[in-house]
């Protein structure tokens, strides 16, 4: 396969002018609790997937015996008001283990969601914090300086960007390269002292708040928490074997840098 690969499950929709809202696991996995939630209170419509040999080579076993191949899945939905947008929303098990794949799968997805006629992209990720004594603040950048007038009223934090200082992968990618390309780019960063393992859903729910009044549409909140439980056991699965295969990846590395000590019998599976 390429490096890159999207598939449709049937025919591409017909969408008029719709936002992309990316959410991809990171800090906290505020970006994917937040976009996962809203494709499940939106019932959003799967139509297609994307595989990439950037994510980890390993397939995760179900009870069912069934393989689960890592990926990120396209959905969208159709507004229902006049005051509304179409969305195309990004989520996955996984963002890329290297630099070039970021840009690549990033770059993929662009062309993608330009033929559909993206202009506007919104990408939610979490923003790592020492301490969290109250509330998470909602922290936004954006692709250019006078986008910040248009979403200043839904009480975004626009004043911390200057001591960010990065955006560490798709997150940033998409609004940064999406501007190439005519498309104007929002970064929803919710505070969060969480590491990836560990779901942080005050964040994604502070995220989520301001999302929903941007895009004039209204979900139920209050399964989130019990969302979060059910998501938090199979990240820590994907977190636990990933980490697993990055060892396995440098011990290999080291071997073929190293002369052989012994004629081992190796069984690779």
């Amino acid at each position: 396969m390429n490096s890159v690969e999207i598939k449709l499950l049937g025919k591409l929709p017909k969408l008029k002018n719709p936002i992309f809202i990316e959410g991809l696991p990171g800090v906290g996995n505020v970006g994917r609790i937040a976009a996962g939630y809203l494709v499940e209170q939106l019932k959003a419509v799967k139509y297609a997937d994307l595989l990439s040999t950037h994510f980890y080579p390993f397939v995760l076993l179900h009870q069912s015996s069934a393989v689960h191949v890592l990926k990120n899945e396209f959905y969208y939905w159709k507004a229902k008001k006049s005051n509304q947008r179409d969305l195309i929303i990004l989520i996955g098990d996984s963002q890329s283990i290297d630099p070039i794949g970021h840009y690549e799968i990033v770059d993929a997805v662009l062309d993608f969601i330009e033929k559909q006629g993206v202009k506007e992209i919104i990408t939610i990720a979490g923003l790592s914090v020492n301490k969290l004594d109250k509330e998470p603040k909602v922290i936004g950048t954006v692709s250019e300086a006078e986008i910040v007038k248009q979403y200043s009223k839904y009480g975004i934090d626009f004043e911390a960007g200057s001591r960010i200082g990065t955006i560490v992968g798709a997150a940033g990618l998409f609004i940064g390269l999406g501007k190439y390309r005519g498309m104007k780019g929002l970064c929803l960063l919710g505070e969060t002292a969480g590491l990836p393992e560990i779901p942080d859903p005050k964040s994604a729910e502070a995220v989520l708040k301001v999302l929903v009044k941007i895009l004039n549409i209204e979900i139920d909140m209050s399964k989130l928490k019990e969302r979060i439980k059910e998501m938090e056991n199979f990240m820590k699965k994907i977190t636990r074997y990933q980490d697993k295969a990055l060892k396995e990846l440098l011990a290999q590395e080291i071997e073929k840098t190293e002369p052989a000590k012994t004629d081992e019998l190796r069984y690779i599976g």
